[in-house]
């Protein structure tokens, strides 16, 4: 998709739309961007490779992000620190849009995500101990179904239908891919599942039914 075209629709549906806020205290407040790239005028969006050392979420592909600490003023502030600290890229690069719907997860993270457009800088400066790669993934990949599929996963007793997207030798799923969706829906009206994850009559007893198995990981050979 072209750069402008989709920044100007992701401006306009987040002015128009309130970010559903989940009030669940006994989850940890964390936060993300969705950070958008100019490659060659096209949209693309920037994900990283966890390495196997983290705390968290070993061997996952994530967005940039993580858990509030003390002295972050907001959730915003913890998603731009935590970029930051990640790849390198100083805060003057980011441009943010708007915020998008909370997501919680199974690891008891309540996830706060924020699209942003982030500048051309000469070269990432990732933190080795938390990041194995840097990956940026054409918009256009989540906009058509050829790319995506559902699987139903178990865990602890129940099944979830867990969603992939397919890029390279890479798999996004879990709860990037959760939010990614939700994300595209929102914005772009455009949902590769034979569900809305928007209009689900259950609320947030959906999102409680359908948080994070495992988030995402290298696509196996």
């Amino acid at each position: 998709m072209e750069f402008d075209f989709a920044i100007d629709q992701i401006k306009y549906r987040l002015a128009e739309l309130s970010p559903r806020k989940l009030n669940w205290p006994e989850f940890t407040p964390a936060a993300v961007l969705i950070p958008f790239l100019n490659r060659e005028g096209q949209a693309h969006v920037l994900f990283t490779l966890r390495t196997d050392t983290v705390e968290h979420h070993k061997g996952q592909i994530s967005f940039p992000g993580g858990a509030r600490e003390p002295q972050d003023r907001s959730l915003l502030e913890t998603a731009i620190r935590e970029t930051e600290e990640e790849l390198g890229i100083p805060e003057r690069c980011i441009h943010v849009l708007g915020e998008s719907d909370d997501f919680p997860t199974i690891t008891n993270f309540m996830i706060t995500p924020f699209a942003c457009v982030v500048d051309p800088i000469p070269e990432y400066r990732p933190n080795r101990e938390e990041v194995a790669e840097v990956l940026e993934v054409p918009l256009d990949l989540f906009l058509t179904d050829s790319h995506f599929k559902i699987q139903k996963r178990t865990y602890n007793g129940r099944t979830f239908p867990v969603f992939f997207y397919y890029y390279r030798d890479y798999v996004i799923w879990g709860a990037t891919a959760f939010i990614m969706n939700r994300f595209v829906e929102r914005i772009f009206k455009y949902n590769p599942g034979p569900f809305s994850v928007l209009e689900d009559p259950r609320g947030e007893q959906y999102l409680r039914e359908n948080i994070e198995l495992g988030g995402t990981r290298r696509r196996r050979s």
